[in-house]
């Protein structure tokens, strides 16, 4: 099983970091956990194309996680030699937010069914909303949906995944809680998006600090994983974006709090477990 982050950015645009995304290979089956800005690009970076992919699953609908979902759509669609349905999972709400995209994408799809004569429908998108408790399997891969809390975004969902003996917990945005305490028992790793609140603290506009009651700092997550007693933590979604040449000052705030392997860094870092 690999685990690579195709983004780690945050909101806030960055020259060097994608939008949050994560790629999941178990096997022969990969799986997207959301779909952050550039996130296409980044799956080409690692040899990866849409018509690879076997489900993509979101964690929730902030638009930082979807934003690029409609470019997935769209690649998967126009690069499949015979029609392929992208299946998304994702919480409440995520048959709506598809159904958006997809009526964005309208005008698109009519201009290349007239251009095309091997195209003759409009990409395929089946939708399956989970919620806590929730089981299914993706080729080898079997996926556990549990509750997150990333209040008031509501609900949103955790997901851990598990092939051939190894497991990971895919957290997405949010603080700690039981369902991901639950979610985290005796994973091999745990990928958590982390804001600094010491750095947060400082920048003196309202809507910072909004983000600290609802995103886990280094510190919540590491005590997450340390309670959980997995051996892999990896951190990713950095914010404040986290300057190169940085990772070791991150990596002690974590380290403080779990004594395993800590995992961070660009956009394209892997673990393999």
């Amino acid at each position: 099983m690999d685990i690579t982050l195709l983004g780690t950015g945050s909101p806030v645009p960055s020259p060097d970091r994608a939008g949050a995304a994560t790629l999941v290979t178990a096997g022969d089956t990969r799986l997207l956990i959301d779909a952050g800005r550039a996130v296409c690009m980044r799956l080409a970076a690692v040899g990866v194309f849409p018509p690879m992919l076997g489900v993509v699953l979101m964690t929730h609908l902030h638009s930082d996680h979807l934003t690029d979902l409609n470019d997935v759509i769209t690649t998967r669609w126009i690069m499949s030699p015979v029609p392929s349905p992208l299946v998304v999972y994702g919480p409440p709400g995520t048959r709506a937010c598809v159904d958006g995209v997809l009526a964005m994408l309208a005008p698109d799809v009519g201009y290349r069914i007239a251009h095309h004569e091997d195209l003759t429908e409009g990409p395929s998108v089946e939708v399956v909303e989970v919620g806590a408790g929730d089981r299914f399997t993706v080729g080898g891969a079997t996926v556990i949906v549990g509750a997150s809390d990333h209040r008031p975004v509501e609900p949103s969902v955790a997901y851990r995944i598990e092939h051939d003996g190894h497991s990971v917990v895919l957290g997405g945005d949010g603080v700690p809680c039981a369902g991901l305490d639950e979610l985290c028992h005796g994973a091999d790793a745990y990928v958590q998006t982390v804001l600094r609140d010491d750095l947060v603290k400082l920048v003196p506009m309202a809507r910072m600090q909004d983000v600290l009651d609802y995103h886990s700092s280094v510190e919540q997550a590491a005590a997450t994983a340390a309670r959980g007693g997995v051996r892999h933590l990896v951190l990713t979604h950095y914010i404040p974006g986290m300057p190169k040449g940085s990772e070791d000052e991150w990596r002690a705030l974590a380290a403080a709090h779990f004594d395993g392997d800590i995992v961070l860094g660009d956009d394209l870092t892997t673990l393999s477990l």
